[in-house]
């Protein structure tokens, strides 16, 4: 396997929803070795849970799951983030999940059993999506530019200078455009063992607002910020 990818796969964290335990730990065990963490998940909506709680950077998710299935549970996903890369697992092959699963923009499709060296072919290809998706517009205005790997806001073909905290809160609200960021999450996200403070904070925004062009980032009184 190239030096790159295992770089690269050292760095991902995934989420595994899958109902089988059996299976599910051994495909665990087994990514275990080569990315950062997997999140394990026995039906959607714990999925979900996780989802919402971890932010993985991939979703590998079996199809037929209880309480919430695999289809239903990329849906609610597909509600708020259109770039993460997705990889469906089934045993079936039934037309009309397929059907439903490309409508859902699936990077893959897998049929069970799951050979680990078919996964790591998709894995790569998922980190190849991910590096084209690693340069975001703002739904706001497109006239931002935000390159995750090179840390760099451009306004149309300027250069924004932000320091290591504006980044850090940029890439929280630019992550998640369409839903406020709360205060909790800007804690663990931007602030992380040290104590954000309400002074810190409105300090933090005052001097981002001064940087940007326009007046982009919105307060939602008591729960936290957004773009609007």
């Amino acid at each position: 396997m190239q030096k790159e990818l295992l770089k690269k796969l050292q760095n991902l964290t995934i989420l595994y929803a899958e109902d089988e335990e059996g299976i599910r730990e051994n495909i665990a065990d087994s990514l275990g070795y080569y990315v950062k963490e997997v999140y394990q998940a026995s039906n959607g909506a714990e999925a979900f849970d996780i989802y919402e709680e971890k932010k993985p950077d991939i979703i590998l998710s079996d199809i037929h799951m209880p309480i919430l299935n695999g289809i239903d549970f990329v849906k609610k996903v597909r509600l708020t983030n259109r770039t993460i890369p997705i990889v469906m697992i089934t045993a079936h092959t039934d037309k009309e999940y397929l059907l439903e699963a490309v409508e859902l923009h699936m990077e893959k499709y897998i049929v069970k059993p799951i050979e680990l060296e078919e996964l790591l072919d998709v894995l790569e290809k998922c980190i190849a999506v991910m590096n084209i998706n690693n340069k975001t517009k703002l739904d706001v205005d497109e006239n931002y530019l935000y390159d995750y790997d090179k840390k760099e806001l451009k306004y149309k073909d300027d250069l924004i200078l932000l320091n290591k905290k504006e980044m850090l809160f940029f890439e929280v609200l630019i992550s998640n455009q369409n839903r406020v960021v709360t205060y909790e999450e800007l804690q663990d996200k931007v602030w992380g063992d040290d104590i954000m403070t309400d002074s810190a904070l409105r300090s933090l925004v005052r001097n981002l607002r001064k940087k940007l062009p326009s007046d982009i980032i919105f307060n939602l009184s008591g729960v936290g910020y957004r773009f609007v």
